[in-house]
């Protein structure tokens, strides 16, 4: 290489180390979605749990899929059959600024029946068990103790039987069961009702609201 070539040559060097450096800062830029953080619950048919926790406050965003299992990629038949180990679940961003995890156990609860095995009113099988997926040991500590809290409130006159176990990997579902509520609103209403969970949870829940 010429002599004249060298600073050519390392000044381009310099330019391009430069640029990409600058490209890896502007996209850690955007750093915003570093205090948001990540709860997960399964509590059964999943087009049912993302409407609660899609209006409210704090929460960034909602994703419904599969987790728990074994086999990595499910479709929703594979789940559905009930061999895969992996539960119906939703997958909630949220701003600890705004709302708390203690607050989201509460609406997780409200919108369950935590005394049944393996089910959730009308859809049975271990795909629809109900479940807290801790992302941390702050969750999983919150989530005991609310557990706690609500077996001695004598709400329910059989055991708790919902899970807390540790977070795995979360595939999202295909994307019509996604705000399922929004896109099928008849069928979802229809389905909500026909499967017992809306009169389950007004009948459980209604007098507290007053």
């Amino acid at each position: 290489m010429n002599n004249y070539l060298i600073p050519l040559f390392i000044l381009i060097v310099l330019g391009i180390n430069g640029a990409l450096c600058g490209e890896s800062k502007n996209s850690d830029s955007d750093t915003t979605h570093k205090k948001y953080e990540m709860a997960t619950f399964a509590g059964g048919c999943f087009w049912c749990m993302q409407q609660p926790f899609d209006q409210l406050e704090g929460v960034i965003s909602t994703a419904v899929g599969y987790t728990g299992g074994n086999v990595e990629n499910p479709a929703y038949e594979d789940v559905y059959s009930g061999r895969t180990g992996h539960a119906e679940a939703i997958e909630i961003w949220y701003d600890p600024s705004l709302i708390s995890y203690a607050s989201l156990l509460q609406v997780f609860w409200r919108n369950i029946d935590p005394t049944a095995m393996n089910r959730q009113f009308a859809d049975v099988g271990s795909q629809y068990r109900t479940a807290i997926f801790y992302h941390t040991e702050e969750q999983k500590n919150l989530a005991e103790s609310s557990k706690k809290e609500l077996e001695k409130s004598g709400k329910f006159n059989k055991p708790i039987v919902t899970e807390i176990v540790p977070a795995s990997a979360f595939y999202k579902a295909e994307e019509y069961h996604q705000k399922y509520y929004e896109k099928n609103q008849t069928q979802y209403n229809r389905y909500k009702y026909g499967s017992g969970r809306e009169r389950y949870l007004k009948e459980k829940w209604e007098k507290d609201a007053k």
